[in-house]
């Protein structure tokens, strides 16, 4: 048997989400000798979408981002502690964007708008519960967050509304070209934290069947655009080239198989002072 194929544990709480009144499924994937290391503790990285990330039985598109596997594959990736969000299902677009987004061309398209309050449920119930129960390293540097597509509009929001706690960040052919404005003048009001960790991940096919229909047909400019302008507001913000990456994927489209390839990658950036 292959010795790097070691065992990874995982633990599943329920929580409560304050604005929904439900329970949000939450699991926890615990480095290799997190029992028997019991001073150790490990840097924490929340992901967005949580059914799609460990299991391919369970992922949207039949196929997960692989973590366990990326993270048995390349020892040389620091340990670290993951944390799987679930997302509310036919809720999901109104909770992974802070502001509301409606088509003309769509009579009655209308999304978003919670982004904030699933912003808070995250930081004040999910990573708190985190902290107390687990080994952490709690401080921003070692704090990550990771999402794609609408996902990657959520942590971009996160990651200017809570910079002080999140200090990496994963944003994975991010939907925010759906309220570009909007964000626009969110991102020029901040003060930007020059120590912050950003990983871009753009492919040049990204649009699934339902994007399809927006932006007049233009959406796989509008995501690689967008992806542009993002990674342009960071340096015009001060943070630090070095902390700083974008990967533009000639080819690729948008699903848990193209991001899973980059996610090593993305993982070796962000944990880069870990």
């Amino acid at each position: 048997m292959n010795k790097s194929y070691f065992y990874l544990e995982m633990k599943t709480h329920e929580l409560d989400v304050p604005f929904t009144g439900r329970k949000r499924r939450v699991r926890v994937l615990l480095p290799k000798g997190y029992e028997e290391d019991t001073e150790v503790t490990y840097p924490v990285v929340y992901f967005h979408d949580g059914q799609n990330v460990l299991y391919s039985k369970e992922a949207f598109s039949n196929h997960s981002w692989k973590v366990i596997p990326t993270i048995k594959r390349n020892p040389d990736i620091p340990k670290m502690i993951v944390v799987a969000i679930d997302n509310d299902g036919l809720e999901r677009m109104h909770e992974y964007a802070a502001w509301k987004y409606s088509e003309m061309s769509i009579p009655g398209l209308q999304f978003g708008g919670k982004g904030t309050l699933y912003a808070e449920f995250v930081m004040e119930v999910v990573k708190p519960f985190i902290d107390q129960h687990y080994r952490t390293k709690t401080d921003k540097a070692h704090t990550a967050m990771i999402g794609s597509s609408l996902g990657g509009n959520i942590t971009q929001f996160m990651g200017l509304t809570y910079q002080d706690q999140i200090g990496c960040l994963g944003v994975f052919s991010s939907a925010n070209w759906l309220h570009q404005d909007a964000f626009d003048r969110y991102i020029e009001r901040q003060k930007l934290d020059p120590d912050q960790r950003v990983y871009i991940y753009v492919g040049t096919e990204e649009a699934d069947d339902t994007d399809k229909t927006l932006m007049a047909g233009n959406i796989k400019q509008a995501y690689i655009n967008s992806s542009l302008t993002y990674y342009r507001q960071l340096i015009e913000g001060g943070v630090s080239l070095d902390h700083l990456a974008i990967e533009i994927i000639s080819g690729a489209i948008h699903n848990e198989e193209a991001w899973a390839q980059y996610l090593p990658n993305c993982f070796r950036f962000l944990s880069d002072n870990w």
